[in-house]
């Protein structure tokens, strides 16, 4: 069974930072896409960033909202993804949570990998309050 678990959320004051970590188990594949999605109380969820491992042709991508603060990158051999956040904001927080997706297609937008809809599975959520 796959299975994602993120962790490293917190409470942290504007401009400071936190990694969160999503943990993978559960499947054998070296070849897939991993993302973060972050959901603010009363919206919806956001794609923030995403990356393709395992591939001649791997990459990282990111919302505009997050780019030049946020940094994602993996091990791919310990299934690990992480999100190294920087000069947060008050409207980063959210629950932060990590999906993978199994079917990507180099045919694909890369950007569209921030859309979700392709997401197989999906862990629980870590919780990233940022005071002002």
């Amino acid at each position: 069974e796959v299975q994602l678990v993120e962790s490293g959320g917190g409470l942290v004051q504007a401009g400071g930072s936190l990694r969160l970590s999503c943990q993978a188990s559960g499947f054998t594949r070296d070849d897939y896409v991993i993302v973060w999605f972050r959901q603010a109380p009363g919206k919806g969820r956001e794609g923030v960033s995403g990356m393709r491992v395992g591939s001649s042709d791997d990459f990282t991508v990111y919302a505009n909202s997050v780019k030049g603060r946020f940094t994602m990158s993996g091990d791919n051999g310990k299934k690990t993804a992480y999100l190294q956040m920087d000069n947060l904001k008050p409207e980063d927080t959210a629950v932060y949570y990590c999906g993978i997706d199994f079917d990507y297609s180099e045919y694909e937008p890369r950007l569209s990998i921030l859309l979700g809809y392709a997401v197989d599975y999906w862990g629980k959520g870590t919780l990233v309050t940022v005071s002002s």
